[in-house]
């Protein structure tokens, strides 16, 4: 296995696992024009996992000057138990310290077991004080 940067050029194949992987978390944000932004502006720190030459594992990772955030992280099922997912977490963590970052967060869907397991046994913490709020920006547009 390998892990190296994901480029704009791995689009494609990333997408359709997300296809598989990530489906109900996909939205506008994740289209190639916004994936091109935001690997640009967070360069180097996202990553894919490439067996045979397929990409079987994904993670984006950023941050915004004071924390990291680790978004998409996912394994094709055919190749997780093999701990992809955990050496595409270290990377990016890795990446996002190197900038300085002191710490990283993670966004979890409240009915997947599965991501929340994998992040507590990585050594995150669930937290109980904050919710989280979102606004469409476009909304004004409507």
């Amino acid at each position: 296995m390998i892990i190296r940067p994901m480029t704009i050029d791995d689009y494609d194949e990333v997408f359709e696992m997300w296809q598989t992987t990530s489906r109900r978390a996909l939205s506008a944000a994740d289209e190639r024009d916004q994936m091109e932004r935001y690997l640009r502006r967070n360069e180097g720190m996202s990553q894919v996992a490439v067996v045979d030459g397929k990409i079987v594992g994904t993670v984006l990772a950023g941050h915004d000057g004071r924390r990291g955030f680790i978004h998409h992280m996912a394994v094709l099922p055919e190749y997780r138990r093999r701990r992809i997912g955990h050496s595409l977490a270290e990377k990016a963590i890795e990446m996002i310290r190197a900038e300085g970052i002191d710490k990283t967060h993670i966004f979890s869907y409240q009915n997947n077991e599965i991501g929340q397991n994998f992040w507590r046994d990585f050594g995150f913490e669930k937290r109980d004080d904050v919710f989280v709020y979102s606004y469409d920006n476009h909304k004004a547009d409507r």
